[in-house]
């Protein structure tokens, strides 16, 4: 089977954008409720308060975002909810009140379409809040209620708040505010086919799946593909796997996944013996322990292997999001560290994901720091901000960092150099992650292309021998990108 992909994912950078916590709305608006509980804005975020930012805050933002080269947006949930994450859905059709609702987020998505901005969304699937409108009548009515099948109920009488007794009812990590759908139910199939098909309807361009691999049913995500791609042939579905995804990368399911596999050994190599233990050993990834460019190569080559490269090319790779401690603060808040892996992070195949704020040097342990406010611009590291519109704008540039082909080049000590090749385009990337100069011979007659001498594009080499076999020289903690002619 021939596997398709989304086009427009291959040559997408994303940005991930936890609402309430990237941009409060700076103009009077009807439907945005003002209120004066919200948390300092500059404030440490905690777990079930509120910083009160919202769509339209987001939609003014918009400008900053193309700026920075930003052509697509994944939001955390947006649905009604009573979490300031929203993973505690309420009612699948309405956009939270607290984020303008659903006409917010209407002007959002013509706003950011305007601007080629693709925008793709949160689907928390697998398990709903206990506010949902069904699982509370079931609450109210017990075996009575209509929809007493639509949840996994072990026992009576539930008990949804109180530790004291057993829920008797499945829960997300046994959570009593996550009731767990019953997938085998074909209404809630169903339902949720329909809350997929509406919202794309409404004109979103993908959706992110919250926990897929909890969902058993058989052929659910298959089900889901087809109804998905038959609204929209190109919507983006990407799942939340967190390890080896084949399962459902088969061109049936998903279009990718969150690619941690990408995430955890490029911070072992640009952080190296910097990350911060306690900051990943309870995370589902592991970027750790420290290792060289061989064992980069050896993990990225490997990865490479796992998909058709059809997937690779519409993976969604990141270095941190809301789930994990910021990478700034991973690494102790050594910033080559930060600079190192996002010049990988944009030259590797697949879709590049910015989490708010990284690229301005926002730190934040995890979970709910995390997640803080936006900060003032007088708060930005403007050195990091450059680097990452300077890397964003080589990426648009040079369409063989988007889709060429990888080949590693060189991979000793602490120099790893590859190859992106697109026809007679040829790309070279150099990274440097150790704390002396690196010197290194790359063979580049392997890449069967009329060879010419390369140029620097992007940070600092120097360039000496042979055009079929050049000496790189890159000092200390630095990357390189070159081109040729």
């Amino acid at each position: 089977m021939q596997i398709q992909t989304p086009d427009w994912v291959k040559h997408a950078i994303f940005y991930q954008i936890f609402p309430d916590r990237f941009a409060r709305s700076q103009k009077t608006r009807q439907f945005v409720f003002q209120t004066r509980e919200w948390e300092p804005w500059d404030a440490p975020p905690t777990l079930q308060g509120y910083k009160g930012g919202d769509l339209w805050g987001a939609m003014e933002q918009l400008d900053y975002l193309q700026d920075l080269g930003i052509n697509a947006v994944y939001f955390t949930p947006i649905f009604q909810s009573t979490s300031n994450h929203r993973y505690h859905t309420h009612d699948y059709f309405q956009v939270d009140p607290i984020l303008g609702g659903n006409i917010a987020f209407r002007d959002f998505l013509e706003a950011a379409h305007e601007r080629d901005i693709k925008v793709v969304i949160d689907g928390v699937f697998n398990h709903a809040g206990r506010g949902f409108f069904f699982f509370n009548d079931v609450l109210e009515n017990g075996p009575n209620s209509p929809w007493v099948d639509w949840f996994r109920i072990e026992g009576w009488p539930l008990a949804p708040y109180t530790g004291d007794q057993p829920a008797n009812y499945m829960s997300w990590g046994d959570n009593r505010a996550l009731p767990t759908f019953n997938h085998d139910n074909q209404n809630v199939r169903e339902y949720i086919m329909r809350v997929a098909e509406y919202w794309l309807k409404f004109g979103i361009d993908g959706w992110r799946l919250d926990v897929p691999f909890e969902v058993k049913s058989p052929n659910f995500w298959q089900e889901f593909r087809q109804r998905v791609k038959a609204v929209n042939p190109e919507a983006y579905i990407v799942g939340e796997v967190w390890g080896n995804s084949q399962e459902w990368l088969d061109g049936t399911q998903f279009d990718g996944v969150m690619n941690y596999l990408f995430a955890a050994p490029t911070i072992a190599f640009t952080a190296g013996d910097r990350v911060a233990l306690e900051m990943v050993l309870d995370r589902s990834y592991e970027p750790y322990p420290a290792i060289d460019a061989a064992g980069y190569a050896e993990k990225i080559e490997a990865l490479l292997d796992l998909y058709d490269w059809q997937i690779q090319l519409t993976q969604y790779n990141l270095l941190a999001s809301h789930d994990t401690a910021r990478l700034l603060s991973i690494a102790m808040g050594d910033k080559p560290s930060v600079k190192l892996a996002t010049l990988l992070l944009l030259t590797f195949p697949g879709a590049p994901s910015i989490y708010y704020g990284d690229e301005v040097g926002l730190p934040g342990r995890l979970d709910p720091d995390s997640r803080r406010g936006f900060p003032d611009e007088s708060e930005w590291d403007w050195e990091l901000l450059d680097y990452h519109k300077q890397l964003i704008a080589l990426r648009h540039a040079l369409p063989a960092l988007r889709t060429g082909e990888y080949r590693v080049l060189h991979a000793e000590g602490s120099l790893y150099v590859f190859a992106r090749v697109l026809v007679e385009d040829v790309v070279v990337v150099a990274v440097n992650a150790g704390l002396e100069t690196a010197v290194g011979n790359v063979p580049l007659e392997p890449l069967g292309r009329s060879l010419q001498p390369l140029e620097v594009r992007f940070g600092s080499a120097k360039i000496t021998g042979p055009t079929e076999v050049p000496c790189l020289e890159v000092p200390a903690r630095t990357g390189a990108i070159l081109t040729m002619g």
